[in-house]
């Protein structure tokens, strides 16, 4: 099993059209206001550190690099060739390395996790994005990743913020302009319930070890000149408590 041709190709149509500077991508903020905040939660669980470090759904891998200054290890994941693109043009010391990779794929993952090992997973935004009958499978791909020593850190908007990126959409200013090219190119939020997603993981084999709210920081400003933030909910897992 794999994601669909239609995902695929709506999120390369949209990273082949994405301008390479720094925030320049709605949820491509500066990565001490995202990554950065969600690593306080998640160091307080790796029992291992030193396992390589897996950024899935790296995109342009702004996160990914800062995760590189960090850690030994750093591979960033994406479905999307004009992403990785990005990512390896704006890291040309090769901080981190960057590849194909489709979670929903079972021997893709198999194959990742025979090379790597075990591995610490970040996920920030993903699930919601994926069709509905690709969710569990891409919770059981993390799994394998994960391993037995493992632990995941993943973060998804909240129920909340579909509501709050409609508004926006439909704001009579019209939408923000860098939420003009999601919704063009069909990748629009889904709706995955605040329940489900742990319910994804613990269906995977993992143990639900920490979770809470924190704001996801985008790089929009609404109309009156604050940044824009989006509800978001964050879970860390491992196999073992």
């Amino acid at each position: 099993m794999s994601v669909t041709s239609r995902y695929r190709e709506a999120w390369e149509g949209f990273w082949r059209e994405a301008p390479g500077e720094p925030g320049a991508v709605l949820w491509d903020a500066e990565p001490a206001l995202t990554v950065g905040r969600h690593l306080t939660l998640f160091e307080t669980h790796l029992t291992e550190p030193g396992l390589p470090m897996v950024d899935l759904g790296c995109g342009n891998g702004t996160q990914t690099r800062f995760l590189a200054d960090r850690f030994p290890r750093v591979v960033g994941v994406d479905l999307s060739d004009a992403a990785l693109d990005h990512a390896r043009n704006a890291d040309p010391a090769g901080q981190a390395t960057y590849r194909m990779f489709d979670a929903v794929d079972k021997a893709g993952a198999e194959a990742l996790h025979a090379e790597l090992g075990d591995a610490n997973v970040y996920m920030r935004g993903v699930l919601h994005q994926a069709e509905p009958d690709d969710r569990q499978p891409l919770a059981d791909g993390i799994a394998t990743l994960v391993g037995e020593r493992g632990r995941v850190l993943l973060v998804e908007l909240s129920e909340s913020a579909k509501p709050v990126l409609m508004g926006l959409a439909q704001s009579p200013a019209g939408p923000p302009p860098k939420l003009v090219p999601i919704f063009r190119h069909g990748i629009a939020p889904g709706e995955v319930a605040d329940a489900a997603v742990p319910e994804y993981l613990r269906a995977a084999g993992l143990t639900v070890l920490a979770g809470g709210e924190l704001p996801l920081i985008t790089t929009e400003y609404g109309p009156d000149g604050t940044r824009i933030e989006l509800p978001s909910r964050w879970v860390v897992a491992g196999r073992t408590a």
